[in-house]
């Protein structure tokens, strides 16, 4: 478990120095070269993603788009992505009595596992850095600009968008890369 949250630690600051050098449609498309052949279990989706914005070192904000598992969804409104995420670990791992764990209000704790066949199997989030050519990006942009920059700090209804995904399960865990943004609320 330590290898594979230390690769996906290097993975996101990976995918976040290559925003901040490169063209962020590059990370928001599968690679070319993968063929449908070569991910077998990979399949374009709408889905709809939370929005929340995070600083970032230049004074912009990089928008975080999180696929919640359903599950959770309403007990990650009103809170942060970590905390989502912590909420998201808990009801997942193992070892429930780990500290970070154990103080999840009596109704997460009482809940029971994910579905062994839901999509996504935990919360996923990616990032995307301005400016993008990404199609359907001016429309995260303006839900963005209309709501107030505090907002934009916690999970909520209103900050959501509709979107086309790529998703890909793997037997050790699942990804997803946004492909356009479709629709913003209401949908």
């Amino acid at each position: 478990m330590k290898i594979s949250l230390h690769l996906r630690t290097l993975a996101s600051g990976a995918l976040l120095v290559c925003a901040l050098l490169g063209n962020p449609l590059d990370l928001a498309r599968p690679a070319s070269a993968q063929s449908p052949a070569a991910q077998p279990n990979s399949v374009d989706l709408e889905q709809i993603l939370f929005i929340q914005t995070m600083p970032l070192k230049n004074g912009k904000d990089g928008y975080v788009l999180a696929w919640i598992p359903v599950p959770i969804q309403k007990y990650c409104l009103g809170k942060t992505s970590q905390q989502c995420a912590t909420m998201d670990f808990c009801l997942r791992t193992t070892t429930p009595s780990v500290a970070m764990c154990r103080n999840l209000g009596s109704a997460l704790q009482r809940m029971p596992r994910y579905p062994r066949d839901m999509s996504p199997r935990r919360m996923l989030s990616v990032v995307l850095i301005p400016p993008s050519t990404m199609n359907g990006f001016d429309l995260l942009r303006e839900l963005v600009g209309t709501r107030p920059r505090s907002s934009l700090q916690l999970f909520s209804m209103a900050a959501r968008v509709k979107a086309r995904v790529h998703f890909t399960r793997q037997p050790d865990d699942d990804s997803f890369s946004v492909l356009e943004i479709l629709a913003a609320p209401p949908f």
